[in-house]
């Protein structure tokens, strides 16, 4: 541990829509929050163009400038926003033990995770240079931008083939592009998929290459493993859906985690296995994953935040 020391109320890990949310209410309720940002400020929506389903937008706003506004507004209230990230934990005595850049610990007496969830991609240089421009991890966000369009899907989980279903009603046809000769989803999404008209399912078939002007996306380039042939299908956009990573590698052993490594929280609560640690957005939600229920659980864990510190200073002894 480092020898530089700061006692803090309330530390808010990760910043994007939960981390920002969390902080306008803690702010407010005077708990004095001190946010780090991680090493990509703003989250996932820094990465992304236009955001068209997050209300009070209604004219859309682009994910970057989104948010600047969270972090204005958070700033506004009086949340000491600080680039960094935080290199361990030690959540197994009171006050929280957690160290910052590896050089300074922060002692905290309620720590919110929002360290959010990263998207898993192919690995082609060509869905690095279109993201944004026709690829996108997210069917439910970007789906409306290419209704009456051909497009692709990537996947062959549940989630995958909810989002295929999902674009099926907004696009004119989606090809759904399975590498294997079977589906990893349930009997029921695969019945559901299988029975969708405009989707048409090809199996044994990978992604070589996404395929633009320069500018959007024109094509993806695909190969069959089994017959070792080449084609180009004509679409204007490409989603990924083999999953998501969430960001809690520097948590595991010290709170409770599912299978893939989303934490778990209570049931309707933020509150985690260990006491004043609070889960929001990507982290603990691998269901919606949206900016608007990520800022949701923000703002519940900043309430059961305040309300735990409340607790613990009016405790009643009786004697």
């Amino acid at each position: 541990m480092s020898e530089e020391q700061e006692h803090v109320k309330c530390l808010i890990i990760g910043s994007g829509p939960a981390g920002y949310t969390a902080a306008i209410y803690a702010a407010r309720a005077d708990l004095k929050p001190v946010l780090y940002t991680g090493m990509l400020a703003g989250g996932q929506l820094t990465q992304t163009t236009d955001v068209d389903n997050f209300p009070g937008y209604p004219k859309g706003i682009m994910g970057p400038e989104m948010m600047e506004d969270f972090r204005i507004q958070a700033e506004r209230f009086g949340t000491d926003i600080r680039f960094g990230y935080v290199s361990s934990v030690d959540f197994s005595s009171m006050p929280h033990k957690v160290v910052v850049d590896e050089s300074k610990t922060i002692l905290a007496d309620t720590v919110i995770i929002s360290t959010g969830a990263s998207a898993k991609w192919l690995g082609l240089d060509s869905e690095h240079k279109y993201n944004g421009f026709g690829v996108s991890a997210c069917a439910v966000c970007d789906g409306f931008f290419f209704r009456g369009q051909d497009v692709a899907i990537v996947g062959a989980g549940d989630t995958a083939a909810e989002e295929a279903t999902y674009l099926a009603k907004l696009c004119r046809k989606v090809y759904m592009l399975v590498r294997r000769d079977e589906f990893r989803a349930s009997k029921a999404m695969v019945h559901r998929v299988q029975h969708t008209p405009n989707i048409e399912i090809v199996y044994n078939t990978e992604t070589k290459e996404i395929v633009g002007n320069g500018q959007n996306v024109t094509g993806v380039r695909v190969w069959n493993n089994q017959t070792n042939e080449e084609k180009v299908l004509d679409v204007t956009g490409f989603f990924v859906a083999i999953g998501h990573t969430p960001n809690t590698g520097i948590f595991k052993g010290q709170i409770n985690m599912d299978e893939t490594g989303y934490i778990i929280t209570h049931p309707d609560s933020t509150q985690t296995n260990i006491e004043g640690v609070f889960a929001c957005g990507d982290a603990q939600d691998h269901i919606f994953r949206q900016a608007i229920t990520a800022a949701g659980t923000g703002c519940m864990a900043a309430l059961e935040a305040e309300r735990y510190l409340a607790g613990k200073e009016h405790v009643i002894t009786v004697e």
